[in-house]
């Protein structure tokens, strides 16, 4: 089973589409900062696309057949959590504001890079050793965001400054791409730049297959997810989409600490997963289960409530409505910065995006009634 896997997954992704993958990863885009990693991947999807622009906040769309009058999109998110410089102390230390639900449990002691008008400046978050911390046992002192420090080697506040770091600098984590045993990759920031590289390579199969399709496909990587899919909010006004289909990542809820009753049965390795939630489209969703079983793609089966979380809602509700379908991939430890998934749950879902669009045309009948 496991050599099959591998040699689907070479069937699909080549040594240049692994090679974007981590420098994609690897180049930090925090929030309302996502510049760096919108070029890196517009310079890798333009040669299998015929048009693309940029909008005001930064999202980026890459065009298939710009003239034709029916939209389809696929979107992920480009945007990772971060924090922000908020007050620099006398003495040089640095405290900080979130830019979007980063997790303050796991910051102590971690390594990151903070983005000074005079480039990068490398930092630490300080945190004293457990022999002097205050109080014992359930007593000791936990990180929170208003106790949470930098320490860059400044001693003063003018010797942060003098290294360009200033009120409103944003700050990421130093840890990048990596691959653990049995086909594992981690990193910072797999969520949802995975979606990127997931989109940007339906993008290059569709061009390297010579398929042609019988509408307009725009490849969307949208700004602004992790504070309220603000990005997708307005290139769906912009785009007026037919429909849309939306990938992010998903909680593997196979780990300890997570219950199976409120998040469901999902596990990295086993496929993509497709959501049944209001703002997703139930005839689109039948087509992309139908498209899975006709192609023998594995996917499994979640639930979610009033708001999927994702971007699906911003398109889904968008205009006059826009029927909108949920792919995610399974993913561990979201929001950390050894996210993980399977590198076969990318394949499949790469796949199952790129025969789904080959399954669409200006005819697919979606209407409820």
């Amino acid at each position: 089973m496991a050599k099959k896997s591998k040699e689907k997954l070479q069937s699909i992704l080549k040594d240049s589409s692994h090679t974007f993958l981590k420098n994609y990863l690897n180049n930090p885009s925090p929030v309302g900062f996502e510049s760096s990693g919108q070029k890196i991947w517009l310079d890798y999807i333009k040669p299998y696309i015929d048009s693309s622009y940029v909008d005001p906040y930064g999202t980026a769309v890459g065009i298939i057949n710009p003239d034709e009058p029916f939209k389809v999109v696929i979107e992920a998110h480009a945007d990772e959590i971060s924090w922000f410089v908020n007050y620099i102390t006398g003495e040089g230390l640095i405290y900080l504001k979130r830019n979007g639900g980063v997790d303050h449990q796991i910051a102590p002691a971690k390594r990151v890079i903070i983005h000074g008008k005079k480039g990068l400046v490398k930092a630490v978050f300080g945190w004293p050793a457990i022999h002097t911390r205050i109080g014992g046992g359930d007593k000791e002192t936990q990180p929170k965001v208003e106790n949470l420090f930098l320490d860059t080697g400044a001693r003063s506040k003018k010797e942060v400054e003098d290294l360009g770091i200033h009120i409103g600098s944003v700050v990421t984590y130093e840890e990048g791409f990596d691959e653990l045993a049995y086909g594992y990759y981690i990193g910072r920031a797999m969520d949802n730049r995975i979606g990127g590289f997931m989109i940007a390579e339906v993008a290059r199969l569709l061009k390297e297959n010579k398929k042609k399709l019988p509408f307009g496909l725009y490849v969307v990587n949208a700004v602004q997810e992790e504070i309220g899919l603000r990005g997708a909010e307005m290139i769906a006004r912009r785009i007026k989409p037919d429909l849309a289909i939306i990938t992010d990542v998903t909680h593997d809820t196979t780990t300890p600490m997570i219950n199976k009753i409120i998040e469901g049965d999902i596990a990295c390795g086993k496929g993509p997963s497709l959501a049944y939630a209001p703002a997703v489209h139930n005839k689109l969703l039948q087509l992309v289960q139908d498209v899975a079983e006709k192609n023998k793609i594995p996917v499994q089966l979640r639930t979610l409530s009033r708001s999927t979380g994702t971007d699906t809602d911003s398109f889904a509700y968008a205009n006059d409505g826009c029927p909108s379908v949920l792919i995610s991939i399974p993913l561990r430890y979201m929001h950390t910065t050894v996210e993980m998934l399977h590198k076969n749950d990318v394949e499949n879902t790469i796949k199952l995006m790129y025969e789904t669009v080959l399954s669409l045309s200006p005819k697919t009948k979606l209407s409820y009634i």
